[in-house]
């Protein structure tokens, strides 16, 4: 019946007529006078979110990058006439701070403290200069279509072809060495460490079990 009265932002009957619900609550004793509660209470959540969109807020959001815009600005950039200039010095950098840059924000922002600020350097105990442009290398572009498959070097096929005779023929010696021993002495068993540990050369010995290793597969 006074939904006008109470949406009204100067008014505080809806606040008034919540303080009366939470009284008349106290007495509710059935389950009929709770259910009415409820439903009170439903109508007045309806009607304070109705108040609440009608309030007008003229606060705005922080733009962080419209902040170091300005701040670039008031400490001696524009970052139009940088811009600008990049474009017409064909690379070479620019919008490098000036050197009072910090000082000038220093004095502006010291007004808002009541404590003096802490001395220290932001870099460093010593002045920085500005950054040296890079020159850019260009890569040579592969060519299009590949080469395929590269042949293997001819010194390398030797190489391989020389370690791959050396290989076989150290099995085969050693094979025509255990043959021997065994056409000696068939009944006496050959100690598979006696045969391929060297005790003066662990790479001798290593060499041994792998060819070894040929003999027994």
């Amino acid at each position: 019946e006074n939904r006008e009265d109470m949406l009204n932002s100067k008014s505080n009957r809806l606040t008034e007529a919540l303080e009366e619900a939470n009284k008349l609550f106290s007495g509710v004793s059935s389950a009929r006078e709770a259910a009415l509660d409820a439903q009170f209470l439903v109508l007045a959540s309806n009607l304070g979110k109705e108040k609440a969109n009608e309030l007008r807020c003229d606060m705005t959001t922080f733009d962080s990058v419209a902040f170091a815009e300005d701040l670039l600005t008031f400490m001696g950039i524009n970052r139009i006439e940088v811009e600008e200039n990049d474009n017409d010095s064909e690379g070479i950098s620019g919008g490098y701070l000036p050197s009072n840059a910090w000082y000038k924000l220093g004095e502006e922002t010291e007004k808002y403290f009541r404590r003096a600020p802490s001395f220290h350097y932001m870099l460093g105990s010593f002045k920085s200069d500005p950054p040296v442009p890079r020159q850019r290398i260009e890569r040579q572009k592969k060519a299009a279509g590949g080469e395929g498959k590269r042949a293997m070097p001819a010194q390398l096929k030797k190489m391989e072809e020389s370690h791959q005779e050396a290989t076989e023929k150290e099995v085969e010696r050693i094979l025509g060495l255990l043959q021997t021993h065994f056409k000696n002495d068939p009944g006496t068993p050959i100690s598979f460490f006696d045969l391929v540990i060297d005790p003066n050369s662990f790479a001798r010995t290593v060499e041994n079990i792998f060819h070894v290793s040929f003999i027994i597969r």
